[in-house]
């Protein structure tokens, strides 16, 4: 049976202040729980159903945690982030800082502050295998648990980096710099060069006056129609999938 004060603690996890001072983040449901499992991630604790540790037992045995607690479903209501509570919840410790992995193609992102964009954005690096995303200090917490539930479990294959963006021309000064604006050059009519860092802007506000100056080609998706944007996470794989194809 749960207790209060470790509902208290499951629910403090929700707040990024609390997640950097323990160390730990919050993934839920079968599938992201099961590649966890499968990963070098490192389980704090498991909140589950009967059911769900009968069938997992195995796999916990070779991880060592400081506690696996059986649940009801209707305790798994209380602390779940989920609409529809799904068998299981982890508390997992955050990985040391890593390096950043300087490979061929680096996707940057100014100021993203949906987490349902930020873990998309996760997912489609892992599709077209990018290890590496660069973050500015602004954005979205990657630790944020409706960010990890996004990335259905790819955040386990994408390197995340936090850093000042007025740093991105000394940190990749041998990269091409790329950047989307409405103004830039057609996405079709250019072949990218290698290696490159694709810089995507804010949701609402594109990329800022100051990131532009680190930014050497600017380049548009054409519109053929008339809606007045497009959603990060979609500009981000239609331009993706445009650099794979040249690389």
């Amino acid at each position: 049976m749960l207790s209060k004060s470790q509902i208290n603690f499951i629910k403090s996890l929700d707040q990024k202040k609390h997640r950097k001072e323990q160390k730990l983040f919050l993934a839920e449901g079968v599938k992201i729980i099961n590649e966890i499992l499968l990963s070098e991630y490192k389980l704090h604790s498991i909140f589950a159903t009967k059911e769900w540790l009968k069938n997992n037992i195995g796999k916990l045995m070779s991880k060592q945690m400081t506690e696996v607690c059986e649940i009801s479903e209707d305790e798994l209501k209380k602390i779940s982030y989920l609409s529809t509570p799904n068998q299981v919840l982890g508390i997992v410790k955050m990985p040391e800082q890593n390096n950043i992995l300087y490979s061929e193609l680096i996707v940057a992102l100014e100021s993203l502050r949906d987490p349902g964009n930020l873990g998309t954005i996760i997912r489609i690096c892992d599709w077209f295998g990018i290890k590496q995303i660069i973050c500015s200090n602004d954005c979205v917490d990657f630790f944020n648990p409706k960010v990890i539930q996004a990335t259905m479990g790819s955040f386990i294959r994408v390197n995340c980096t936090y850093m000042d963006f007025n740093k991105l021309k000394s940190t990749f000064n041998n990269y091409n710099i790329y950047g989307t604006f409405l103004d830039g050059q057609n996405l079709h009519h250019f072949k990218p060069f290698s290696p490159s860092v694709i810089v995507i802007g804010n949701e609402a506000s594109g990329i800022s006056n100051q990131t532009e100056l680190q930014i050497q080609n600017k380049i548009t998706i054409p519109r053929f129609g008339h809606a007045e944007s497009l959603n990060a996470a979609v500009a981000c794989s239609i331009i993706i999938n445009h650099f794979k194809m040249h690389q």
